[in-house]
């Protein structure tokens, strides 16, 4: 095999490969053994069938097709392996020349990893706001607690918005009854508009055993469309009271005897989980500034299959939910063209990003133990709800798991840029990866 290789751009090379007709004899037997084995002549037992019967059968120029398709493969990566060249994802293959008992020859068009020069880590500082809680803040969790712990108080006036009341329904058309359209003893709460479009106006005003008639659209079922007249019982009124905020509720509500110390405990909490987001918004912010010093080109087939992969993962996700992408189109008031966009300046970035870290961990040989690639097999496992084995096999099925490989190697490698970069915050206080891991204990892996 002979081969040259020519730089079209500091991320994408040409491969010209020509390839000696002796040398592609092993894959053109491999072929006759294949078709052979799949074609029945006859005469002849499968799998036996001599190479001049496939010629009259399928066609020489058939195997010749398969040997090539085989070979192209292999070649490719003794001609990569030649001239060092570090490619990344798919190649484009074109074959210029090839007839039988001539030589092939094909060009391969690939994206390669560009030569990036990483800054000095240490001279790189990133400044992000302080974290600020308000009262406000804590008040909403007390809020939401107290909301937990409500109680339902039957009382004898007439309902309001946000009160609960028992009701029974029938729902008419034409003074016919819809199917499924009663119900009784139903708990609904005044103002929710959970029920029927209408309802939450005819019952503010009501009290216990008294009724109401008003009409409302069908949306499904046999009359679909059409008005339907539903009358409305009222069972019970019951006011929502919600619990004093004091040392009592404190008890109630959480481990604490008191409320000051509850408010503190949620004060710690609050800041745990902004202590998280500050040291991811400071990494990003780090990676910005990283990539954009580094000056790192981002392939254009890599980004492209991203693209696709991106836009496809999107479609199946709304399909999941019985939406289509023209749906979701129109309820976010873009175009596909604007969407691709979006999604195109997105992989540049990640794919950017992904080479810098290879580069970091190439130039600190970073390495994976069998430990940390089964953690994230085991964490990523659990995301799916699947057994860590099965996730793994289906991970090597599917030709993943050297992917997962590499994020574990570029996780690594990010690590090692925080702990070396200058984070702060708007106060000067600096910060470091410690705050994530004591924090991390607590939120639990959400990035």
């Amino acid at each position: 095999m002979k081969s040259t290789v020519e730089t079209l751009s500091p991320t994408r090379v040409k491969l010209a490969i020509e390839v000696p007709f002796e040398e592609l004899k092993p894959s053109l037997q491999k072929a006759y053994r294949e078709i052979g084995a799949q074609v029945q002549v006859p005469g002849f037992r499968k799998g036996k069938v001599p190479a001049a019967v496939i010629d009259q059968r399928v066609g020489r120029g058939a195997v010749l097709n398969e040997a090539v398709q085989e070979a192209i493969p292999q070649q490719i990566l003794a001609a990569v392996q030649e001239h060092d060249v570090k490619t990344l994802g798919r190649p484009e293959v074109e074959i210029t020349e090839f007839a039988d008992n001539a030589p092939l020859k094909f060009t391969a068009e690939v994206d390669v990893r560009p030569e990036i020069v990483v800054p000095d880590l240490s001279a790189i500082t990133v400044e992000v706001p302080a974290i600020e809680i308000g009262d406000s803040e804590i008040d909403e969790q007390i809020n939401g607690l107290r909301e937990r712990f409500a109680t339902l108080k039957t009382v004898e006036r007439p309902a309001a918005e946000g009160d609960y009341v028992q009701l029974d329904l029938n729902a008419t058309v034409d003074g016919e009854d819809v199917p499924g359209g009663s119900a009784t003893n139903i708990s609904h709460e005044v103002g929710s508009k959970q029920l029927l479009p209408g309802l939450d106006e005819v019952l503010v005003g009501l009290s216990a055993d008294e009724e109401a008639t008003f009409t409302t659209q069908l949306v499904g079922g046999d009359f679909a469309g059409r008005d339907a007249e539903v009358k409305v019982v009222v069972k019970s009124v019951k006011d929502k009271q919600l619990p004093e905020i004091d040392d009592d509720f404190a008890q109630l509500a959480s481990e604490f005897d008191t409320l000051a110390e509850l408010r503190e405990d949620l004060q710690t909490r609050i800041t745990k989980v902004k202590k998280v987001e500050q040291i991811y918004a400071a990494r990003d912010e780090a990676l910005k500034q990283l990539v954009e010093a580094a000056q790192i080109p981002a392939p254009e087939g890599v980004v492209k299959d991203e693209v696709e992969g991106r836009k496809q993962a999107m479609t199946d996700q709304l399909e999941r939910i019985g939406a289509t992408l023209a749906d979701y189109l129109a309820s976010e008031e873009k175009t596909e063209e604007q969407i691709d966009q979006e999604l195109t300046e997105a992989a540049q970035e990640g794919v950017r990003i992904q080479l810098l870290l290879d580069t970091i961990a190439d130039a600190e040989d970073v390495q994976v133990t069998d430990d940390e690639f089964g953690h994230e097999i085991v964490h990523r496992a659990q995301r799916a709800q699947m057994q860590p084995q099965q996730y793994y096999d289906q991970l090597v099925r599917s030709g993943a798991a050297a992917a997962v490989f590499g994020d574990v190697r570029r996780g690594k490698a990010l690590a090692s840029v925080m702990e070396r970069v200058t984070m702060k915050d708007s106060e000067g206080n600096t910060l470091s990866l410690d705050d994530l891991r004591d924090a991390d204990d607590h939120a639990g892996h959400n990035h």
